[in-house]
């Protein structure tokens, strides 16, 4: 940056005024010949910064803030997404049927004002109005003679739905010639939905073809932008056309199958354009591997994490997804030259807490920016595919695959010793066919072994003890030496688990001398880098004595330094057992020959259970090196009991877990949007892929709902029938009726009363067509199914005559319209559910059901269909005759009859009774003598009329499901004066964006003054709270003085901010959100900033130094965030303190330099 220099002359110097228009050349788009020259506006360009314009137009911000930008920037607008203009709003109220009008619609106070100015509209006086009649006076019309016949001319057909003379004594069905207002349907199937009729879904996800072979690919890609040493396997290849065309695509892969290729393809291809690419990763650790793994194939890389930043201006920048997302929100100048985004491990997304990070990040990148998605395999590619595209605007191809580049076998271990080491057996094989056999000798080998043991005496243990897995792990390695099947990664869910496994197998040594000293001078290589007392950490010491004899741990309990040491000697072939968590299999591309499962059981925060084939499969994928193995083999442990096979199947091969939104609103987005005018959450909320489902359907809805529009116009003098009379009504009652009398039904039916609503005997109104308003009695009750169904014998004939039942007529309603044999009667057996029943009558008969049931079936085959009836069958359709003549039939009473006493369906009772009177007794329209004629025409109306609203209702923002939640959240900002009224970003809402977690607490601690009088040792304590995460025992931690008070009014601010929200309607108790404030390292990290010695302050607490570290880079973070804050507001007190507490924390080994990094 250049220092500024004064010049006086510029206080009094004019610059001169900037064009407004530019000129450009119109060419053909194939010959490129030019076909004229037009003017364009360049208005829109001026005086555009990042401070308030989100177009690319505006000019570059402060160099400053190049790369991470300002949360005083406007982001760039995002793709797919249409910026808002004047005629786009006034068409769309229009369509609406809403009109804007200037002179009296417009706000006249400004938002936090007030009042504001009146606008008085000119009053045109009496004297100034023309009368058209005085000028037509003037002049004798009769005198110019007569007129002739105008020609008739030819409507053109884009013209021919304008009404051309004056329609209004036109019959209702002339009007609505479009419409079947002669609805035969009856009153349950009219309710009309938007699903009635299918339509058509937009498609932007495309799957290519990778079972072909690509023979032409060096034709089609001459000059490759980066080749490697050996063949690409076709679906690289496809990968590499699309990118050459620039085409975002999106790779669903088993683990190492090459996905890495496209990445690299991606970035050399950036390199070529000289453009950027930005690799995002889940996780540090990973964005630390990348970064040396692309550093040595491409020269020009850099690195961004939460504190550290090195190369910034690279062309290829990795980070982790959170960075990228900052970058989106502060408008960063470096996505101006961004051509791809690599987003890894991409299945991610389905991490309940950070899973929404990818969704925000693709919702808010901009047009320009292409995206390559790597992911593991997931059923629903296509799915999410769609979704990006939909979000995007642009067409996302799918590339996936199945093979496995190197196959897995599935194994089951027994045995606990020497003497049974052989006891492995073969459950899945290499094409992942299930061997029963194999499983039944397993299970057989482990029951006989328990049978011994009690015959001997000895206990049989459910549980293991260290003893037992000690003589597991030792026979189950020496078996594997004999094999030759080492490197092992041994998967154990639990980090206290990892780290007493290694240490019972201390005795234990899987290396040569050559290895161990290629260890030992690695490891002293590596530690010499830390200061002299954190050489000498347990943990160090430890670690160094288990690698040494080629036996490693893996967790994020362990140091990250230490962690990078393990990965980089398993990478070299050094370390031949390695204890990992689930983490291990994230990202990591280090595969072993064999992965040992201890458990298939975890524990996922809030309960133990079985491992899902999702996770199953990503972990047993790091067996099998590419390359060198032939198989990768999977061991199960079964230290208890044999697992059962139908779980086996289930991870071993079940379907991967699917692509699931984990999206959710937070403070932070929803201040960082409200802060542009232009964007707005609904938008943002729109677009996530919660809401993909329902809203991928939204262009053909639109089109539907403009038919709909038209249809409805048409129907003008129908809208005057339906508000001069009490039809709609009417309608939407007996619809109510129907609706309720089922669900009164059914809730019956589910309750200990069923046996007596329903049995044989019982008579019956149908409503299923053809036998609408027939009585039937029911012969059986089947219960075999999901639904009940019944098996009832219908009352008709052998030839039932086409009668035209009005379905609304109120006797239809209440099951009296019933349908009288003309001819002889006879019977019909039929299967039907409680929704192919219109009314439950109060009467039953005394039948053999059972003997009707098998006479009706018998005189069902030909042979015997002449046959008479058998008495049982007689009788019962003499039975029902002579009900039907006496007419003497009415509905069940529920509580009389049944004895139906539980309040929720009592209440249904009562109402469905209120609205049978009401159907009865309550409307005029149906004594009106047009009721048959008209009572269609209006239910199809009313039918459209319906479809419209139910469609512009999912069109509209008011069927997004976390709208009621976004409600609550602003009226929560409003009450803190975050924002006000009118929406706009206040204060303290600026200082939240400054913020990325717990924004609304801290921003509340700061403006409190809660750090006023504290030491920077104590403020960077208290913060701790807000980044630590694992549980511990608050009676252990020692606090001074200043700390207890300072927590306790951290407590306070946040059970207030808790207690507001539970008032406004957010689901969270209060002490739930107060226990997300986490105070169990406050001790430990006060110590550390005063200067004690990390082996002293782990000795403070059980917590591991891994997650101590992992806590204090983060607390890192958050002091960036609060001096940021501090700067925002102007308090320079605050800033400085924040400073101190920065520099105080970030020392030693907490802050060494990642091995990756060097």
């Amino acid at each position: 940056i250049w220092p500024k220099e004064n010049d006086l002359s510029a206080v009094y110097s004019l610059e001169q005024c900037p064009p407004s228009s530019t000129l450009q050349v119109e060419r053909n788009e194939t010959t490129g010949e030019i076909l004229g020259v037009f003017e364009e506006d360049i208005h829109s360009g001026i005086n555009l910064t990042a401070k308030n314009a989100c177009t690319m137009a505006r000019a570059p911000g402060a160099p400053v803030d190049r790369t991470r930008g300002s949360s005083n920037n406007f982001p760039f607008w995002p793709g797919g997404m249409e910026e808002p203009n004047a005629d786009e709003l006034i068409s769309v109220t229009k369509s609406e049927g809403e009109e804007i009008d200037f002179q009296s619609d417009l706000l006249s106070c400004p938002a936090g004002f007030e009042t504001g100015v009146t606008f008085e509209a000119n009053q045109i006086g009496q004297e100034h109005k023309l009368n058209m009649s005085d000028i037509f006076d003037q002049y004798a019309f009769e005198e110019l003679g007569s007129i002739p016949e105008p020609k008739v001319e030819v409507v053109p057909k884009e013209q021919s739905d304008k009404p051309l003379v004056n329609m209004e004594n036109e019959t209702v069905d002339k009007l609505l010639p479009s419409l079947n207002l002669k609805s035969t349907r009856s009153p349950s199937e009219n309710i009309a939905m938007p699903g009635d009729k299918p339509l058509s879904e937009e498609k932007w996800a495309y799957k290519v073809d990778i079972d072909t072979s690509v023979t032409n690919f060096h034709q089609q890609v001459p000059v490759m932008a980066r080749t490697w040493p050996f063949e690409l396997d076709t679906f690289q290849k496809q990968a590499v056309l699309k990118l050459e065309d620039r085409k975002s695509v999106f790779v669903a892969a088993h683990t190492s199958a090459g996905k890495t290729v496209v990445a690299e393809y991606a970035i050399a291809l950036s390199a070529k354009h000289m453009t950027r690419v930005i690799y995002t990763s889940p996780i540090k650790a990973l964005s630390n591997q990348k970064f040396r793994d692309f550093k040595q194939t491409f020269s020009d890389v850099g690195l961004i994490t939460g504190d550290v930043q090195i190369n910034p201006d690279a062309f290829c920048l990795i980070m982790t997804t959170e960075i990228l997302r900052s970058m989106l929100y502060n408008g960063s100048d470096t996505i101006r030259d961004l051509e791809w985004v690599i987003f890894d491990e991409v299945h991610y997304i389905n991490d309940s807490e950070r899973g929404v990070v990818w969704e925000e990040v693709l919702i808010m990148l901009p047009v320009h920016c292409n995206v390559v998605l790597l992911s593991a395999t997931v059923p629903n590619t296509m799915e999410f595919a769609n979704w990006i595209g939909r979000t995007k605007q642009k067409k996302i191809y799918v590339i996936s695959t199945q093979k496995r580049p190197v196959p897995l076998t599935h194994y089951l271990y027994t045995g606990n010793s020497n003497k049974t080491n052989d006891q492995m057996f073969l459950i899945v094989d290499s094409n992942r066919k299930f061997d029963t056999a194999g499983y039944q000798k397993a299970l057989t080998a482990r029951t006989e072994r328990s049978n011994k043991q009690q015959k001997t005496g000895a206990k049989v243990q459910r549980i293991t003890n260290p003893a037992s897995d000690k003589g597991i792990w030792l026979s189950l390695l020496n078996r594997l030496c004999k094999l030759n099947q080492l490197p092992v990664v041994a998967f154990t869910f639990s980090r206290k688990r990892c780290d007493e496994n290694a240490a019972l197998l201390s005795s234990l040594d899987l290396t040569s001398t050559q290895e161990k000293s290629e260890i030992h001078i690695f490891v002293n290589k590596c530690v010499k880098k830390l200061k002299g007392s954190d050489q000498n950490l347990p943990q160090v010491q430890q670690m160094s004595e288990q690698l040494q004899h080629g036996i490693g741990v893996h967790h994020s309990g362990i140091l990250p330094i230490l962690k990078e040491v393990v990965e980089m000697l398993f990478a070299r072939g050094l370390v031949k057992l390695l204890f990992a968590t689930e983490t291990f299999a994230m990202g990591v591309n280090m595969p072993a020959r064999t992965v040992v499962f201890d458990s298939l059981r975890k524990h996922d925060g809030t309960k133990m259970r079985n491992l899902l084939a999702g996770e199953y499969i990503q972990m047993a994928g790091r067996a099998g090196r590419r390359g060198l193995d032939d198989v990768g083999n999977v061991i199960i442990l079964c230290k208890g009991q044999v697992p059962e096979m139908a779980e086996l199947q289930i991870m071993m091969l079940g379907r991967p877990t699917k692509l699931e939104s984990q999206f959710r609103l937070t403070y932070g987005m929803i201040l960082n949007l409200l802060r542009v005018e232009q964007l707005r959450v609904e938008e943002v909320m729109k677009r996530s892929f919660s809401e993909f489902g329902s809203r991928k359907n939204s262009k053909a809805r639109e089109q539907r709902v403009r038919e709909l529009n038209v249809q409805m116009k048409r129907g003008e003098e129908m809208r005057e029938l339906i508000e001069t009379t009490d039809y709609e009504d009417y309608l939407n009652t007996c619809q109510e009726l129907l609706r309720l009398r089922k669900s009164v039904y059914k809730q019956v039916l589910s309750s200990p009363s069923s046996t007596k609503l329903i049995h044989p005997g019982r008579i019956v109104v149908l409503s299923c067509s053809p036998y609408q308003q027939h009585l039937a009695v029911t012969l059986k009750v089947n219960t075999s199914r999901v639904e009940k169904y019944f098996t009832v014998m219908v009352l008709t004939e052998k030839e039932p005559p086409k009668t035209d039942i009005n379905c609304w007529d109120p006797r239809y309603i209440m099951g009296q319209l019933l349908t009288v044999p003309v001819s002889t009667p006879c019977e019909k057996l039929l299967e039907i559910t409680i929704d192919d029943i219109l009314v439950i009558t109060n009467k039953k008969l005394k039948i053999q059901s059972d003997r009707i049931f098998e006479d009706c079936k018998r005189r069902e085959i030909p042979r015997f269909s002449s046959d008479l009836p058998d008495k049982a069958t007689g009788i019962a359709l003499q039975e029902l005759l002579r009900i039907l003549q006496s007419k003497d039939c009415g509905q069940v009473d529920l509580r009389a009859d049944l004895g139906v006493n539980e309040i929720d369906m009592v209440e249904n009772i009562l109402s469905m009774n209120s609205l049978i009177d009401l159907v009865t007794s309550a409307f005029q329209c149906v004594s009106s003598p047009l009721f048959n004629t008209q009572v269609h025409e209006v239910a199809a109306f009313v039918q459209l009329k319906k479809e419209l609203n139910d469609l512009k209702y999912l069109l509209s923002e008011k069927s997004l499901l976390l709208l009621p939640e976004f409600k609550q959240r602003k009226l929560v900002l409003k009450q803190l004066r975050y924002i006000d009224f009118g929406g706009a970003v206040q204060l303290k809402g600026r200082v939240a964006c400054e913020i990325s977690s717990h924004e609304i607490v801290l921003t509340e601690i700061i403006f409190e003054n809660v750090f006023s009088t504290m030491e920077p040792a104590e403020i960077v304590a208290l913060l701790s709270s807000v980044v630590f995460q694992q549980r511990v025992d608050m009676g252990d931690v020692t606090l001074t003085p200043n700390l207890k008070e300072g927590m306790n009014k951290i407590i306070e601010v946040a059970k207030s901010v808790g207690e507001l929200q539970w008032a406004q309607g957010i689901q969270q108790p209060v002490e739930d959100f107060v226990k997300t404030l986490n105070f169990g390292l406050v001790e430990v990290v006060y110590e550390w900033a005063q200067g004690t010695s990390f082996k002293d302050i782990t000795n403070l607490t059980l917590v591991q130094e891994g997650m101590v570290v992992r806590t204090i880079q983060r607390l890192y973070e958050t002091c960036r965030d609060v001096r940021n804050a501090a700067r925002v507001i102007g308090d320079p007190t605050l800033f400085e303190k924040m400073k101190t507490c920065s520099e105080l924390i970030k020392r030693d080994i907490v802050f060494a330099a990642s091995l990756y990094t060097q």
